[in-house]
C-alpha cells in the first residue's frame, strides 16, 4: 500500500544536489575517474585536538544522558566569546543564542518560525536552493533580488518595488555568497539595517563561510553593524570553518525574539546535540584558531593555482574573494547545463550548473576547491583537452 504525501512534502523543490550526486554515481560506477567540484562538502578532515576532545568527551557519562532541550550553557557562552573575540560583537547567552542541527536546519525553520501563509521573503537569485525549502513549507511567497556581476554580486536595493519592501517580512543574506564567492563591506550591511528598520522587517545573515576571506580580508559579520541585533540574526556553521560538516553543529545569534522563536520549534523537533559534540565545539571555538589560518590559506592556495592554469588555457574568470567556491561563467553557446554536463562526461569534472541556484545563475558554473591542488590541476588540464578556449 502506498500512502500519498502531505501537501507540504508536494510543496518541496526538487533538491538540486541529490539530483548531481546521482549523475556523477552513474558514471563512477561505469569505472570512470571523476574530479567532485560539485557539492560544499569539505575534502580535509576535523582538525585532530577537535576529534581528541570528542574522544575524551565521550567518556563522560554525564553526556549519555539527554542533553539540555536548548543546549549546554557552557557551548553558548564559547559562541559568545567567540563573536567578542573575532567580531568585537557582544552577545547574552541566555537570550541571543541558538544552537542548531546544522545552519542548514535553521536557514529551513527561519521561515516557519516567521513566516505565516502568503507573506513575503525577499531571496537572493542565485542562492543556495534550500533557502526555498522552508518558504514553501510556511507556504509563504518570495520576491528575488538579482545578483549579477554589474552590481559585485549584492542585491540592488533600489530596485526593490515599494510594495515588496512594504510587504516583506523576511530577507535572507549570505556572504561570502554562496555561489558566486562574493564578499560585502560594513558599508553594504548598513544600509541592510536602515532598511529593515524602515520597513520593519527581519534579516537573515547566512554566515557558513565566515572564516574564507582571501588576500587579508576577514569576512564583514552582519552583527558588526550598528542596531544589527534590532532587525535580524546571523547562523554561523562550523561545517566550514572547522571541517566538522559531518557533526552537524552551528548556531544563531542575534535578535532575541527570533532566537526564541528557533528555539521553540527545536524544543518540539530535537532533544538537542550529544552533549560530547558540543563540549568539542565549545573547544574548537575557543582555543587556538591556527588550524582556521591554515585552512584559509589552503583554500588560497588552492584558488590561486586552479585560477592561474583556467585563465592561462583561455578561460577569463573572476577571482573569488571568499567561501571555497569559484564562479565561473559558462562559454558562449552553452546553457549552464549544457557546459556542466559536457565537463562531466567529456572531462569528467563535476561542477553545479548555475541554473540551479536560480534564474540569474544561469551562465555559470559553480567549482568547489575542494580537492588537491594536484586533482584541481588535473580538472583544469582535463578542461583544457576539450579545446573550448583559446589560449592568449
Amino acid at each position: 500500500m502506498d500512502f500519498p504525501f502531505s501537501d507540504a512534502l508536494k510543496r518541496l523543490p526538487e533538491q538540486f544536489f541529490a539530483g548531481l550526486v546521482h549523475k556523477v554515481g552513474l558514471l563512477e560506477k561505469e569505472g570512470h575517474d571523476i574530479i567532485k567540484l560539485g557539492q560544499g562538502n569539505p575534502d580535509l578532515p576535523t582538525p585532530q585536538h577537535i576529534v581528541e576532545k570528542l574522544k575524551e568527551a565521550s567518556d563522560n557519562p554525564a553526556y549519555h544522558k539527554y542533553s539540555p532541550f536548548r543546549g549546554f550553557d557552557f557551548l553558548k557562552q564559547a559562541v559568545c566569546d567567540f563573536y567578542d573575540r573575532e567580531y568585537g560583537v557582544k552577545l547574552d547567552p541566555t537570550t541571543e543564542v541558538a544552537i542548531m542541527f546544522g545552519s542548514k536546519t535553521g536557514l529551513v525553520e527561519i521561515s516557519q518560525c516567521l513566516l505565516n501563509p502568503g507573506d513575503l521573503a525577499l531571496l537572493p537569485d542565485p542562492g543556495y536552493p534550500d533557502y526555498m525549502s522552508g518558504i514553501e513549507l510556511a507556504q509563504a511567497r518570495t520576491s528575488l533580488m538579482p545578483l549579477t556581476a554589474e552590481n559585485d554580486f549584492l542585491p540592488d536595493y533600489d530596485a526593490i518595488s515599494d510594495s515588496d519592501l512594504e510587504e516583506a517580512k523576511l530577507m535572507f543574506l549570505n556572504y561570502p555568497n554562496n555561489p558566486t564567492a562574493a564578499t560585502a563591506d560594513q558599508k553594504f550591511f548598513d544600509k541592510t539595517v536602515e532598511l529593515a528598520k524602515e520597513h520593519k522587517f527581519c534579516v537573515l545573515h547566512d554566515f557558513a563561510y565566515g572564516a574564507l576571506g582571501f588576500d587579508g580580508e576577514k569576512p564583514q559579520s552582519f552583527l558588526q553593524s550598528e542596531g544589527s541585533k534590532e532587525v535580524g540574526i546571523e547562523m554561523y556553521t562550523l561545517s566550514k570553518t572547522y571541517n566538522m560538516a559531518g557533526w552537524r553543529i552551528a548556531f544563531a545569534v542575534g535578535n532575541a525574539s527570533v532566537i526564541e522563536s528557533i528555539n521553540l520549534i527545536q524544543d518540539h523537533v530535537y532533544v538537542s546535540l550529544f552533549g560530547g559534540m558540543q563540549e568539542a565545539a565549545a573547544y574548537a571555538l575557543t582555543t587556538d584558531q591556527t588550524c582556521v589560518e591554515e585552512l584559509v590559506h589552503t583554500y588560497e592556495s588552492r584558488r590561486d593555482a586552479f585560477i592561474g592554469h583556467l585563465r592561462a588555457i583561455g578561460w577569463e574568470v573572476p577571482e573569488p574573494k571568499g567561501t571555497f567556491f569559484v564562479w565561473l561563467p559558462v562559454p558562449r553557446g552553452y546553457t549552464s547545463e549544457e557546459f556542466a554536463d559536457l565537463l562531466l562526461e567529456k572531462a569528467h569534472v563535476a561542477v553545479a550548473p548555475g541554473n540551479g541556484f536560480g534564474e540569474y545563475g544561469e551562465g555559470y558554473v559553480r567549482a568547489g576547491l575542494l580537492d588537491t591542488e594536484e586533482r584541481l590541476l588535473e580538472a583544469a588540464m582535463r578542461i583544457e583537452k576539450l579545446g573550448i578556449f583559446s589560449k592568449a
